[in-house]
């Protein structure tokens, strides 16, 4: 399933119908998949943060909250100003994952 996808201020918005542990995992995986290196993770029952480093030493962030239990909104940012294509290009590597 595919949510609804906005790109506002620098920052990729999209909810997802799948559970925030499969959110989690499946960003994860992609970050894996385009070789970004992961420097920091934070997770909880609600919400979860990943942090890494991409191409040209741009920090990636992505930020999933749980709506309920099937749907999760995912969240990302490349950079400071962000960069739309990329950060669509991330989202569409999480969802291979599901």
């Amino acid at each position: 399933g595919g949510g609804a996808v906005g790109y506002f201020g620098g920052e990729l918005k999209s909810t997802e119908e799948i559970s925030l542990n499969t959110a989690w995992d499946a960003t994860q995986k992609a970050m894996k998949d385009l070789e970004f290196t992961i420097t920091s993770k934070e997770e909880d029952v609600f919400d979860a943060q990943l942090i890494a480093e991409g191409v040209a030493n741009k920090t990636i962030k992505i930020k999933l909250k749980k709506q309920s239990n099937m749907l999760t909104e995912i969240r990302i940012r490349v950079g400071t100003f962000g960069d739309k294509s990329l950060s669509l290009q991330i989202l569409e590597s999480i969802k291979k994952q599901f």
